[in-house]
């Protein structure tokens, strides 16, 4: 009760509001930034978890009037429209259910290594609940943090869980442990274009054409979900084992709404005047260099790409100067690919990093088509509407004037991934690695030991960062089409099954409910 002399009485505690001694004292109030930084993990913990809850609600709802949408359509009777819903809610039953089950790298046998950069590695994996192959994309935490890779990481795997295209690799799995960071997406087993391009020098017009129109299906799939990929290279269009591209490697694309870069190069103005010496370096084309040196360069540009510094060849020259820039640069990097696989190699190529970024800049002048051998002049102008001002560029104006080009004529971009590729690479089995380098183990077997904690350890710094990475990909229809449901009326093969049904709907693949993964997300 309250007493007469100003006191708040707690049981046998009397507390005074004496301000003059609660000032006299340490602020309890002011938290450490330990503890402000759990305070931040747990808020986005909690927030992440109600709104995967919700959408989760949303989209079977969604599903169940697709569901009875497409009977009614379909005409069929009321007794077998609520068999069907029965079905639908088992169905949903179950997918919930493998929703919840918790996925971490003691899921998966690591095998072959199959790529190595800057940050981390690819390798081969299998999982063993199924022993379908993945490849497991590793990433090492301290190091993300360490070089501001953090929003990059965010990015590529937002884009990943957002996007859901057959142009783009596909992501099944995102989780993390102590230490690492995953993300399991399909294994694509027939390389890279680079690889090609390493094998077969040039390619013909007409295997370049498939590739760079499977390669602008790809680029535009991610320009509609408000991304520009900012790495456009032929190292991360990767073949599957029918030769068809899918683009990979999303560590630096950006949501369109920044467009300022965070890729800085050293505080050097490349566009300044040079010496006379060096200007005359801008007018040496590519395919004048000596073919030993021209081959020493190709082995170069692989050992460079799994660098931290990475390949400058293909970047647009608003991004070299740091200026702001949207989709338009990943239109850019699509033209110096395209010279490369007519030409042999990328229009502004040399030794030096320097000498190649000037050229870019200069690109007006360094830009020029070898003799031999011949291109058509229609692939000529598409180069050269890439590779120009951002106002002319091909593409600033949506991606049909890029389909509308002259060098595309007879393309049907609707059949592209239904066609026989141009090329189909040699595979021999879904551990087939003889498209990739070979890449040696650095640190002895990977470990077999699950490092995943209890939650209640609470999250260190370095995992307060990645609250929210997990995802995980599972498809209802595919839960659907094993479980026999097939309902049919009065017998006729014309009624359309649950499976024809629901194989329509547009199915949201939602990523796993933060409650339920692993503690150290």
């Amino acid at each position: 009760m309250d007493g007469y002399d100003g006191t708040v009485r707690l049981g046998a505690l009397n507390l005074k509001h004496d301000r003059s001694e609660l000032d006299s004292g340490p602020d309890v109030s002011v938290s450490s930034p330990v503890t402000r930084q759990k305070a931040t993990a747990a808020k986005q913990f909690i927030e992440n978890h109600y709104k995967n809850y919700l959408q989760g609600l949303q989209d079977r709802k969604e599903r169940r009037r697709a569901v009875q949408r497409r009977a009614q359509e379909a005409q069929v009777s009321i007794e077998e429209q609520e068999e069907m819903l029965r079905n639908l809610e088992r169905r949903e039953t179950e997918y919930m259910r493998l929703q919840r089950r918790k996925i971490g790298i003691d899921d998966f046998e690591q095998l072959t290594v199959i790529g190595r950069g800057a940050f981390g590695e690819v390798r081969l994996c299998r999982a063993k609940s199924t022993g379908e192959i993945f490849a497991m994309k590793k990433l090492k935490k301290s190091d993300m943090l360490s070089r501001g890779q953090v929003e990059h990481v965010r990015s590529e795997r937002n884009l990943l869980a957002e996007v859901d295209s057959r142009c783009i690799v596909k992501l099944e799995y995102s989780f993390q442990d102590s230490d690492f960071l995953y993300l399991i997406m399909e294994y694509l087993p027939g390389g890279d274009i680079m690889t090609l391009l390493m094998r077969e020098d040039i390619l013909s017009e007409d295997v370049a054409r498939f590739y760079i129109a499977e390669s602008i299906l790809a680029i535009h799939s991610i320009h509609q979900h408000n991304y520009v990929h900012r790495d456009i290279k032929p190292d991360n269009l990767i073949l599957d084992r029918n030769g068809h591209l899918k683009l990979s490697d999303f560590g630096l694309c950006k949501p369109l709404d920044d467009k300022y870069s965070t890729i800085l190069l050293e505080s050097e103005d490349f566009t300044s005047h040079e010496s006379t010496s060096e200007s005359e370096g801008y007018s040496t084309s590519p395919w004048l260099m000596p073919k030993e040196q021209l081959q020493q360069w190709k082995r170069n540009r692989r050992a460079l790409a799994y660098s931290t510094v990475g390949t400058l060849d293909y970047m647009a020259p608003e991004v070299l100067v740091k200026k702001g820039y949207g989709i338009e640069c990943d239109w850019w990097s699509l033209g110096a690919i395209m010279y490369e696989m007519l030409v042999g190699c990328p229009p502004f190529c040399s030794d030096d990093p320097r000498m190649t970024c000037r050229k870019i800049i200069n690109w007006k002048t360094c830009l020029k088509f070898p003799e031999e051998p011949k291109i058509s002049v229609e692939a000529k102008d598409l180069i050269c509407r890439f590779l120009c001002d951002v106002e002319t560029r091909l593409g600033t104006r949506g991606v049909e004037e890029i389909k509308a080009h002259p060098w595309f004529r007879g393309i049907q971009w609707d059949m592209l991934y239904e066609m026989e590729a141009a090329y189909k690479p040699t595979v021999t089995g879904d551990l087939d690695t003889q498209n990739f380098e070979k890449f040696h183990e650095v640190e002895g077997p990977p470990s077999t030991t699950s490092t995943v904690g209890p939650w209640r350890k609470m999250l260190t710094s370095k995992d307060t960062n990645f609250i929210g990475y997990t995802f995980k990909k599972s498809d209802i229809l595919k839960s659907l089409e094993g479980s026999g449901t097939d309902v049919r009326t009065n017998g006729s093969s014309n009624t359309p099954s649950l499976v024809s049904l629901l194989g329509r709907i547009d199915l949201q693949e939602t990523s796993i409910p933060e409650s339920e993964q692993k503690p150290e997300t």
